[in-house]
This record gives structure tokens, C-alpha cells and sequence, in this order.
């Protein structure tokens, strides 16, 4: 099989990549990235000279760029979106551009190309918000979005479903909780408490941090990608959620134990994010019965790992703190 994966140079991303190169050796991947901010393409420095292996830096607004790659693949995982929360509130009009137009055009050239094979990422924040005793998400829960961000990520979740409804495009989409793991860019919640704690500097904590989310290790996601890609049922939702629910401020907590640090020494509280979603959780009850799906990295270990991670790629993430990370494709490529 040959996989167009979109947004390939990002955090899941580029572990999906490795992930299928190191599974599938008859597999062939081509990885369409515009390489913003948020994509690295050191974290795929492995996959260089794998023949198996193209990157093309491409925006996925290109309608012709993009019918030519997908002319050439047998299915696209599309993981290509903006999905800083706050960056979204700050300013929204990149966000409709790459996650809603960038999804349309992308369809449009599956269907044009002979109805390829479509799996689209997407996140539990689709949902809105859950309050401490409600029961989890479920591929059932209506659409209620907090943030521009998840609120562009709902409208691309609807233009999938309605390329199968109106044309029998062939699409499947999985609604994830949050990742960690390596190559997670050091603006999210835990490689940035990892990073700044290794800096020397303090943790900002939302509001009181109380904040809950549901934490999935990115290798478990990747194994529930491949799996929706290959078993899941056309023109179905799969719910994906790592069955963990502590508050942000015991996952700081945790890092700062692992890291051998004390608490009052490393945090600072601050002003909470507009209107900021107090619970995130999905029952992943569907994906575990059909397709025999369930996390298998606990928390405990999971974040250990990272922390390890983090400690021996010190380079990794101070050159993405730095932007010298983007120097690779420019020495690699150009």
C-alpha cells in the first residue's frame, strides 16, 4: 500500500510514520507537510534515506498539488491541522483555512482521484466539555465546541461525513484524547512543564489546574490508526481514549516527581484560558469490540518514558524552543 500522510512532520504525525515504515516493509509513504511552527522534519531524520520514504512540503490548500499526490497513493491519513487552542484565540482565520478549506480540498481530490481511501484525525475537544461526574464521550455525543479551534475541527469532522453520505467516499474518522510522547512540541502541557523544569524555569498552571483530560500515549494511538485504516468500518466514527483522568495539575505534579524537583520551587499559577474546557474523556468501548483495540501504555510508564525522552533529546527541543529546528529542511532539501 502506498499512504499519503498529511501533516507527516508534526507530532503524531511523524510517530504514525515511523510506526507503518517499522510494521508494513512493502508499505511506501509520502508525507505532504507545509512545515509551519509546528512541523519538524528532524523527527523524521531516520526516514532520510528510506526509499520507502518521500516528504514534499506542500500546503494542503494546493487543489492541483494535491490532486497530482493523491492521483499516486491508495488512501491519505489526514492529520495536517492547526490545534493550538490558544493560538486559536488569539486568531482564528488560519485554523478555518487549514481545517476546514485544507479537509475540503483534500476530499475533493480523493473523490476526484477514483474515491481513494480516506481516514481523517480528529480530537475528543469536538464534544465541548464534560463536568466531573458525567459519563465519557461516545461516537454518539452531539457536536458542542468551545474553542475556534475544536469549533474548525467539528465543521472538517462534517465535511468527511458528508463526502461519504452525498458520494460514497470511502472515510473513516477517529476522535482522539490528548497525546503525549516524543517529538510533542514543547508548547503543550507536558513537554513544556518537562522542559521548563530542565531549564530551570517555572510551570504555568492554568487557574487552579483542575483542568481533567484523558491522556493516550502516541504509540497507542498510532496502533489504533493503523488498525481503523485497515478493519474499521467505512463511513464510521471510532472513539479513542487512554482510560487515564487526572487534572493537569497532578500531571505537572507527577513530571516534577520524576524529575526529582519540589513543587513550590518550579510552579506559578495563572490566569485560566478563556473559555476553557474543564473535562475531556471518551468511552472507547466501540473500538475495543469491533476492533479489539485498547491502550496498553499506562500513564505511570508512559510519562517516565517521556521524561527520559526529553532528557536524552535535549538538543530536539531546544532547537524547536529556538526555531533552529527549521534549518533541517533548508540543509536536507533545498
Amino acid at each position: 500500500m502506498k499512504l499519503l500522510v498529511t501533516g507527516g512532520a508534526g507530532f503524531i504525525g511523524s510517530n504514525f510514520i515511523h510506526h507503518i515504515l517499522e510494521k508494513y516493509p512493502d508499505y511506501e509513504i509520502v508525507n505532504v507537510d507545509l512545515l509551519t511552527y509546528a512541523g519538524n522534519l528532524v523527527n523524521l531524520a531516520k526516514c532520510q534515506d528510506e526509499t520507502r520514504y518521500t516528504f514534499v512540503k506542500a500546503d494542503i490548500c494546493d487543489v492541483d498539488k494535491m490532486n497530482q499526490l493523491i492521483a499516486d497513493v491508495d488512501a491519505i491519513v489526514h492529520f495536517a491541522a492547526e490545534s493550538h487552542v490558544d493560538r486559536s484565540i488569539h486568531s482564528s482565520a488560519e485554523f478555518v483555512r487549514t481545517n476546514v478549506i485544507g479537509t475540503q480540498v483534500l476530499l475533493d481530490a480523493a473523490l476526484k482521484n477514483g474515491k481513494k481511501r480516506f481516514h481523517h484525525i480528529s480530537t475528543d475537544e469536538v464534544f465541548g466539555h464534560l463536568g466531573l461526574d458525567e459519563p465519557a464521550f461516545t461516537e454518539e455525543t452531539p457536536y458542542d465546541p468551545s474553542s475556534p479551534y475544536s469549533a474548525s475541527k467539528a465543521a472538517s469532522d462534517h465535511f468527511v461525513r458528508a463526502y461519504h453520505r452525498t458520494h460514497e467516499l470511502p472515510i473513516t474518522i477517529s476522535n482522539c484524547t490528548n497525546n503525549y510522547g516524543p517529538f510533542h512540541h514543547p508548547e503543550k502541557l507536558i513537554p513544556l512543564a518537562i522542559t521548563n523544569i530542565l531549564e530551570g524555569k517555572r510551570v504555568p498552571i492554568y487557574g487552579k489546574g483542575n483542568q481533567v483530560r484523558d491522556w493516550l500515549h502516541v504509540s497507542d494511538h498510532c496502533t489504533a490508526i493503523d488498525l481503523i485504516l485497515h478493519e474499521g468500518k467505512i463511513g464510521e466514527t471510532y472513539g479513542v481514549g487512554g482510560n487515564n483522568q487526572p487534572s493537569n495539575l497532578q500531571i505537572v505534579q507527577k513530571l516534577i516527581a520524576l524529575l526529582g524537583k519540589k513543587e513550590k520551587d518550579v510552579t506559578e499559577y495563572v490566569a485560566d484560558r478563556k473559555g476553557h474546557d474543564f473535562r475531556y474523556d471518551i468511552d472507547y468501548t466501540k473500538i475495543k469490540d469491533e476492533l479489539g483495540w485498547e491502550p496498553s501504555v499506562t500513564l505511570d510508564k508512559g510519562l517516565a518514558d517521556t521524561v527520559t525522552w526529553y532528557q536524552e533529546n535535549e538538543q530536539w527541543w531546544k532547537d524547536v524552543k529556538s526555531g533552529a529546528y527549521q534549518d533541517y529542511y533548508k540543509m536536507h532539501y533545498k
